[in-house]
């Protein structure tokens, strides 16, 4: 166990506090919060109805409209993180709310505490952002401080949480900087089962569903997982394989013939050949090269099924005809030869940055009579991975040792009710719809396991909402990750006499 080094009480400033995470941690160590920053007023009440030392009038509101903070020991700050994450839009600075990063160190050059705790998403540190990383570093530096970062996951500080962020800690005198360790992770003995609250649940489903799953099941052509366990979820998903995946097919009954259709398409989507997407649809003449027995009506089969859908992919742009919008023009200016291909469209930085909506404005260009489909192809008709199939992305079981990222949109991963054992891959994957799936023995977390989740006190009173405090939980710190980084900026000795 670290030593903590002896220390005098310290003065601490919680910027972008939400319900108070940072709050919680540092007043553990010694910390005596003087002020923090917050908008959202379901934050502020639970902020203030949970800990016993925090009012509201210790808020200084908008950090937007914040000229100067008393003066204080160390700045904590958990930035707003959409302008980063790969949830969000990922421009950037290009993107207003991350000028907030403006604001915060801002602040922390007028003030000039003995030290600081950023917090963001790790998207902050993606190649993709590099250049607006080094620019918030570098006024950091500018700003008169040694900083570093540090990409650290709640799952390595004792909760089951797979939750990576990036943590920026930094120090006034160069001393302090240097005596800084990396915060030790603590071996994990939790699983997910230590904080689930397990209650049997009614099966929804009825016979004759339970039926027709049955005899669709298949097996599974994947291999086991590189330290050759297996998952301890199950994945729902159309454009992903693996032997806890479970597919669309695999729940609707399909034929074989059409079973083997989905794996062609799920096998060749990602190939160059295709397209410049990292998912590409395929055309009829792409199936038939692949096996010449496929027809039209096999693939229209699938998409009355909803396996599938069809998408125009390729356009011949037509001289003359209506005036165009500004947004009509900047499409049409991407075309090549007078063809518009919509994977183009899509990898087309301009249109992301100015927000210009490929479907709306192709559409209007065909009430135009300005563009005519030349080409359809056919995709799955689920994409997206985190929406997953029928309202499921991922299910848990209750031996996992982490469960997936909290975050403030909340996620369509639940929790399963019982564990199952692997004795093969289509053993696993069938007694898991038998069981599991089809028995709805599974569900979403409670409001006490997330709060667990994230290091709170299953007890800690949040709205009765799910949307409210799924947001608040959401946008939170880990408070055992805060505990970590705290100590060791203890042992440095920097609130030391």
């Amino acid at each position: 166990m670290t030593k903590k080094t002896s220390f005098k009480n310290f003065t601490f400033v919680d910027l972008f506090s939400g319900i108070g995470g940072f709050h919680i941690s540092l007043s553990k160590h010694g910390g005596s919060c003087l002020a923090f920053s917050e908008i959202d007023n379901d934050a502020i009440n639970s902020y203030c109805n949970n800990i016993s030392t925090a009012n509201k009038d210790i808020n200084l509101g908008d950090i937007t409209k914040i000229n100067q903070l008393p003066k204080h020991d160390l700045l904590a700050a958990g930035v707003p993180c959409q302008s980063w994450s790969i949830a969000g839009r990922n421009h950037g600075f290009d993107d207003d709310r991350g000028q907030l990063w403006n604001d915060t160190i801002f602040l922390l050059k007028q003030s000039m505490p003995k030290a600081f705790i950023f917090e963001n998403v790790k998207g902050l540190v993606d190649p993709r952002n590099k250049d607006s990383f080094s620019y918030i570093l570098d006024r950091i530096k500018l700003a008169g401080y040694y900083a570093n970062f540090f990409v650290l996951n709640s799952r390595d500080y004792g909760v089951p949480q797979n939750r990576v962020r990036v943590y920026i800690v930094g120090f006034k005198n160069k001393k302090y900087y240097s005596k800084f360790k990396h915060p030790k992770s603590i071996e994990q003995s939790s699983t997910l089962s230590k904080i689930l609250s397990l209650k049997v649940v009614n099966s929804e489903f009825s016979e004759k569903k339970t039926l027709n799953i049955k005899q669709n099941l298949k097996k599974s052509s994947s291999s086991l997982t590189k330290n050759n366990h297996y998952n301890k979820y199950f994945l729902f998903n159309d454009i992903r394989n693996g032997e806890t995946t479970i597919h669309s097919w695999d729940i609707i009954p399909t034929s074989d013939k059409q079973k083997d259709i989905c794996y062609l398409l799920l096998k060749n989507r990602r190939k160059k050949y295709y397209g410049n997407l990292d998912g590409n649809p395929l055309s009829l003449k792409h199936f038939k090269e692949l096996n010449s027995e496929i027809n039209k009506n096999d693939i229209n089969s699938l998409i009355r099924l909803g396996i599938l859908k069809a998408e125009d992919y390729k356009f011949s742009v037509i001289v003359g005809g209506l005036a165009l919008s500004p947004d009509e023009e900047a499409i049409i200016q991407l075309a090549n030869n007078n063809e518009l291909v919509v994977d183009n469209l899509k990898i087309s930085k301009f249109l992301k940055l100015n927000r210009i909506s490929i479907v709306k404005t192709i559409e209007s260009l065909i009430l135009k009579k300005k563009i005519k489909c030349v080409e359809v192809r056919y995709d799955f008709k689920n994409t997206k991975i985190s929406s997953g199939l029928f309202g499921v992305n991922r299910i848990f079981l209750p031996s996992s040792d982490i469960f997936s990222t909290l975050v403030a949109s909340d996620t369509q991963d639940h929790v399963s009710l019982i564990d199952i054992d692997a004795v093969n891959p289509e053993q696993y994957k069938q007694d898991f719809l038998e069981k599991v799936y089809l028995q709805n023995n599974y569900r979403k977390l409670t409001k006490e396991e997330s709060c667990l989740m994230q290091g709170f006190d299953s007890n800690f009173s949040l709205p009765i909402d799910r949307k409210r405090w799924m947001k608040l939980l959401g946008n939170s710190v880990s408070i055992p990750v805060i505990d970590s980084l705290c100590q060791e900026i203890i042992n440095t000795g920097v609130f030391s006499k």
